[in-house]
């Protein structure tokens, strides 16, 4: 067990991508994409424990090498929660942060807002989003959609862009409302106990419709606290979007 009063990091990681194989190793400046976005983790909060769920020998020999632990997990679990929770059973966190594997320029702000988010109150799921700066981003069904509520829990989460300004009278703002544009940063922060009931779950009609697995918590019940931050994520979806990144 970890002495650390933080929530512990688990990256879920595989190598299959439908639209960029073998994403997580391929050449980010000069190194594995995976371990860019390792050492990231490790620089922006090296107060918080770290792991991968890994989904292969390769994954978990490289990062190793690297000086990182891996755990590896099944390869045929159908999603990244599914990975966390199931590594998870050997850790026994109660309190878990998920950072994206193909998101290399996390930031210590967004870290520790899910942090503050999972370990205040009783929210049993958090996460972030922010303003979409552009149209065309608003309507690319690659970069997921949120809106919330008055208390900043989720309602819905879409491909589709949501809300849906019928009389076309969206204006770009930085300012933010429970009708602003939001796009989510696909990190999280989890419970426990969230995950082992995930875990045992089925696949939500909605998260096999959308291929959105927050979909299942909101289907069943669950809040999903989200807050809102100025900084965007960058992940990589398609090999173009490594040429946009700049490594230091």
């Amino acid at each position: 067990m970890s002495n650390s009063s933080n929530p512990t990091i688990i990256v879920p990681a595989r190598l299959a991508s439908v639209r960029f194989p073998r994403k997580l190793v391929a050449n980010a400046d000069g190194k594995p994409l995976i371990i860019r976005t390792a050492e990231r983790i490790s620089s922006e909060v090296p107060e918080y424990d770290l792991f991968f769920a890994v989904d292969g020998d390769e994954l978990k020999e490289l990062l190793e090498t690297n000086g990182f632990d891996a755990i590896l997990t099944p390869s045929d679990l159908p999603s990244g929660t599914d990975r966390i929770a199931t590594a998870n059973k050997k850790l026994n966190r109660t309190k878990i942060i998920n950072v994206q594997a193909d998101e290399p320029l996390v930031t210590r702000d967004q870290i520790l807002s899910l942090s503050k988010l999972i370990c205040e109150g009783d929210n049993c799921i958090s996460t972030l989003a922010c303003a979409f700066e552009t149209e065309e981003d608003y309507k690319d069904p690659n970069q997921v959609k949120v809106v919330i509520d008055k208390n900043c829990n989720a309602l819905y989460f879409s491909r589709s862009p949501i809300p849906f300004y019928r009389e076309d009278n969206l204006t770009w703002s930085k300012k933010t409302n429970v009708s602003t544009p939001l796009k989510h940063i696909g990190m999280y922060g989890y419970d426990k106990k969230f995950l082992n009931y995930f875990l045992n779950s089925k696949e939500g009609e909605l998260e096999n419709v959308e291929k959105l697995e927050q979909l299942r918590a909101l289907q069943n019940g669950y809040k999903i606290a989200v807050k809102v931050v100025e900084s965007h994520s960058v992940g990589i979806d398609i090999p173009a979007d490594l040429e946009k990144v700049k490594f230091v």
